[in-house]
């Protein structure tokens, strides 16, 4: 036998073991995907088609028909368009502010911006309520007759809750800038409403763009808002929740969730076809702007970002006060009743929530992280149905997918039944709701990672596994803890996915938040809110710690 042929016999097992497992890892990956997102997405769309002579097209031509689907849909695309104009308006203004000016205290600012990031989305309504509401602060002190419910409170509402997200991508966009452009127009004489106009707006058309999908696909799906301060105005995600829970009417609630899926889908495809040309304008030879101080566009960003960040902590702070007095407005003394949780189920729906979002948090990693070191290294039309799969649940609606679920494993012939009812079916909804974002943050980091290292690893005999175990995992730890918080963060506070899964016995904290307030126990809604808030913001503190004590200082929750 000659030498070369030796090497290649030693090789072959090696090169054989790694494909394998490569495979079962993909396999491992994809297949949770089929079952826990194409399934129930199936189910939604075989439901809307199941009438009581057949599969046919009924349920839609009854519904179209009728004069409230007319009704609906243009609520919906009504709030949706408005909410997002203003919102971009702002969040463009703030991210203006904090990034192209020499203003004090940005990070307290950036801090406080991204606050509604952390509580469930129906807290801003809650907090409008107890300001505006028929009942509000300001309305009872000032005699204003505000009536703020309907269209401009899901509005006011919807801005506040989607305000960070767009923040976060307009921020991006200003970001970067080429300085000799800057510098070539105020040579030329450009005064700076010329500059703004010629040159910033045209090169952060892309994030404005993006954020402006981004912000739509958010208040067309949005679910609490709207039912807290909506009123009669009902909207496409709230008449899905009353059609299924009110009037148990599945086939209906897929009609809607299909009608849902369509806008949002196309929104979130836009949106990422638009960053892929996020900063094209910049090259190599591009220079970083500088930000020189500016006395008085300084001040003016001061005084605008101290407006946002003002409203926003006057939201918090109002609900934050209420869940301590005996009786908003009426009876303003001290109390902490109601943080003594005399309801059903006591603070066991907080604990339950806990619960469900660490394990979701444990198996977002698992499924994301192995699904990022899955696709780095299939290069063909195999590793684009997989990065295909995995982006998937972001065009999907978090009410769609949970109706899904009820459809999926709410069934005897299907195995996985026995998930229904049970804290795994919870937290498998918010893993998967959330995935598409857990797995461009894990995706993200592993591409940061040189291919040397791998290569040196593979060049002394470890395998696929071996590398990933012993040299990518480690180099991408403090990212992997990251993902980690972000499902656990996104499942304290989501509701709209759950919504339709939850149980007596598996009550989750937000739900228990939007079932006070319809009660009309709203001051025990706030302190709900409240400890809420409080887990959030004790994860996150301790998290910035680990990080600052790794002394890794690039890890970021919010990409």
């Amino acid at each position: 036998m000659t030498a070369t042929a030796a090497g290649a016999w030693r090789l072959a097992p090696k090169i054989d073991s790694d494909r394998i497992a490569v495979f079962a890892l993909a396999v491992a990956v994809v297949l949770p995907l089929v079952i826990f997102v194409v399934l129930p997405l199936f189910g939604i769309f075989k439901m809307s088609f199941a009438t009581a002579d057949g599969i046919g097209f009924g349920n839609y031509v009854r519904y179209f028909n009728s004069p409230k689907f007319t009704k609906v849909v243009v609520n919906s695309l009504t709030v949706s368009l408005t909410t997002t104009f203003i919102t971009v308006l702002l969040a463009y203004g703030f991210a203006y502010a904090m990034r192209r000016t020499a203003m004090p205290f940005k990070n307290v600012f950036g801090a406080v911006a991204l606050l509604p990031l952390f509580a469930p989305s129906l807290v801003q309504a809650l907090g409008i309520v107890f300001l505006f509401g028929r009942n509000g602060v300001v309305n009872r002190t000032f005699h204003l007759g505000i009536d703020i419910y309907g269209f401009w409170g899901i509005v006011i509402s919807d801005v506040f809750y989607s305000f960070p997200h767009a923040y976060l991508i307009l921020s991006a966009a200003l970001a970067v800038a080429d300085s000799r452009l800057y510098e070539s127009a105020q040579v030329l004489g450009a005064t700076g409403a010329r500059i703004f106009r010629d040159i910033t707006l045209p090169f952060t058309k892309y994030g404005i763009m993006s954020a402006t999908f981004v912000v739509f696909t958010i208040v067309i799906t949005d679910f609490g808002n709207p039912m807290v301060i909506g009123a009669d105005f009902n909207v496409l995600a709230t008449e899905i929740y009353n059609q299924v829970s009110g009037q148990g009417n599945f086939a209906m609630g897929a009609v809607i969730g299909v009608i849902l899926l369509i806008p949002a889908a196309l929104a979130v495809i836009a949106e990422k076809w638009i960053m892929r040309r996020h900063h094209t304008a910049i090259t190599e030879r591009s220079q970083p702007l500088r930000i020189l101080p500016d006395r008085w566009r300084d001040r003016a960003g001061v005084t605008y970002a101290s407006i946002i960040c003002g409203m926003v902590l006057l939201i918090v702070a109002v609900v934050f006060v209420a869940s301590f007095v005996t009786l908003w407005p009426y009876n303003m003394h001290v109390s902490l009743r109601h943080y003594r949780f005399e309801v059903q189920n006591g603070l066991k729906p907080l604990w339950t929530s806990i619960l469900v979002s660490l394990i979701a948090a444990g198996i977002g990693v698992v499924v994301t992280v192995a699904g990022a070191c899955v696709v780095r290294r299939l290069h063909s039309v195999t590793g684009q149905v997989l990065y295909f799969l995995s982006i998937l649940p972001a065009a999907v609606p978090g009410m769609v997918l949970g109706l899904g679920y009820i459809l999926a494993f709410n069934d005897a012939s299907n195995p996985l039944e026995m998930l229904y009812g049970t804290l795994l079916i919870l937290a498998i909804c918010n893993v998967y709701h959330y995935h598409a974002q857990g797995f461009l943050i894990a995706t993200t980091s592993i591409n940061q990672i040189s291919r040397v290292f791998e290569e040196a690893s593979m060049s002394l005999g470890g395998g696929f596994l071996r590398t990933l175990w012993a040299v990518t995992l480690p180099i991408i730890s403090p990212s992997i803890v990251s993902v980690g918080v972000f499902f656990f963060v996104r499942s304290m506070v989501t509701l709209s996915a759950v919504i339709f899964l939850v149980t007596p016995v598996t009550q989750l904290a937000a739900v228990s938040v939007l079932l006070l307030d319809d009660s009309g126990n709203q001051n025990q809604a706030a302190a709900f809110s409240v400890c809420i808030m409080l887990v959030v913001a004790l994860t996150l503190m301790l998290f910035r710690l680990a990080i600052s004590l790794s002394g890794n200082k690039n890890v970021s929750l919010i990409r």
